[in-house]
């Protein structure tokens, strides 16, 4: 019995031995942590997308920066560690636990979720490489002018006033015509009874002549 113990206790020390050597005892760890989401106005033309990470059990050594980014149907990988457009992208450490992507000449076809990744690369440990949640960025488009706006008011203004104009005379000479039946029906029964105001004594006197007689 005590010969089986001394022989598992030796199987147990190989097996460990093994998992260090393929580093499945390596404690690296690493998080990353971005911002949700980060609005660029339409003038700007350079932007800083920020990355935080923490590691525990790694190596002292420095680690790899990596950034990819995610379009509506594709992705690109921006660094990995190299930028592949330096003149478009550059990586800044800019302490131990936070570092930056550069990004010039932006534009609104730069709208995209970003992700930073960190990797110790001398690490075999799963959680040496690490992802971020990633950044969703978004440059504004240039709006209207405050002068076409205006202008724009000023127009349906224009265009409103004038259709009031030509209801308002519509309804102006239709009234009026209407006054001009009014009194010339109005002249007209005037003028009839005034003749038969004039005829009324002419058929009294021919009574009175005809009683007379």
């Amino acid at each position: 019995m005590a010969s089986f113990n001394k022989l598992k206790d030796v199987l147990v020390l190989a097996f460990d031995w093994i998992l260090y050597s393929a580093g499945a005892t390596d404690t690296c760890k690493v998080t990353v942590t971005q911002p949700g989401f980060q609005e660029a106005d339409y003038s700007m033309q350079t932007i800083f997308l920020s990355c935080t990470f923490s590691a525990s059990g790694c190596s002292s050594s420095p680690p790899q920066v990596l950034w990819f980014r995610f379009l509506t149907n594709k992705h690109e990988d921006l660094c990995t560690p190299e930028c592949k457009k330096q003149e478009k992208f550059k990586v800044h450490l800019l302490s131990e636990k936070n570092v930056s992507l550069q990004i010039n000449n932006l534009t609104v076809d730069d709208n995209a979720v970003y992700i930073c990744g960190i990797s110790f690369s001398s690490s075999h440990s799963p959680h040496a490489k690490q992802t971020g949640d990633g950044t969703v960025l978004r440059k504004t488009e240039k709006q209207q002018s405050n002068g076409k706006f205006i202008f724009m008011i000023i127009a349906l203004s224009l265009m409103l006033l004038y259709n009031t104009a030509v209801i308002f005379f519509v309804l102006y000479k239709k009234i009026n015509s209407g006054r001009k039946i009014f009194h010339a029906v109005a002249q007209e029964l005037q003028k009839q009874k005034y003749a038969e105001r004039c005829r009324q004594p002419d058929d009294l006197e021919d009574d009175n002549v005809y009683q007379n007689r």
